[in-house]
């Protein structure tokens, strides 16, 4: 999941805009009608396969870095393997302002609480627009390590809501699924949070 801000982008005249969908598309980014997006992720056999999966973590961070060096990320931003074309169980998470990213492999959410809110979402598979989707401020998550031991890591507000998405991404499940009944999506246009922070002033 991700928000972007391009430099420029709005001054730049309609017919020589790149669509954002296209942008993604060219960095390597598995776009949307794409079946491997609605297959649930091979889990890793851990540590069996633990050089599969630092293979899979190191494509993840150079598709991280190839995405960040093109778009700037207002809200944090993460990519699962699908979205790489790798069918393994797999997500890196970055908050905005931090360098070292959050790693999950084998990772589901196995409670969420009851307070949610909605915010806005994009997605590098279908980057021309914005879902405003209901998501729980907190989650509990269990995710495998590369030993193969099973832990339990609790993720809050923004950072609960790009967790849950990559994770929805390794079940098959697009964030576009969880829009309440009668709304849909909005062009990237219309969307005046670009290159902004979560906002979690309610819920302070």
């Amino acid at each position: 999941m991700n928000d972007v801000s391009v430099p420029g982008h709005d001054e730049a005249p309609c017919e020589t805009r790149t669509r954002p969908s296209d942008t993604m598309a060219a960095l390597g980014v598995v776009q949307d009608g794409d079946p491997l997006l609605r297959r649930t992720a091979r889990t890793f056999a851990l540590p069996a396969e633990d050089a599969d999966a630092r293979r899979v973590v190191a494509a993840l961070h150079a598709a991280a870095e190839r995405i960040g060096r093109a778009q700037v990320f207002g809200k944090g931003m993460g990519v699962a393997a699908p979205q790489i074309g790798i069918d393994r169980a797999a997500a890196l998470v970055r908050t905005s302002g931090t360098d070292e990213p959050v790693i999950l492999l084998n990772p589901r959410v196995i409670e969420a609480s009851e307070e949610v809110d909605e915010q806005y979402e994009g997605c590098l598979s279908f980057f021309d627009v914005r879902c405003r989707v209901p998501r729980a401020l907190t989650i509990h998550v269990e995710h495998t390590d590369i030993t193969g031991e099973k832990r339990i890591t609790t993720f809050h507000r923004g950072m609960a809501r790009l967790v849950a998405h990559e994770v929805d991404h390794l079940h098959g499940v697009l964030c576009r699924d969880h829009l309440p009944e009668g709304t849909a999506p909005i062009p990237v246009e219309q969307y005046r949070g670009t290159g902004r922070s979560w906002n979690y002033d309610d819920h302070t």
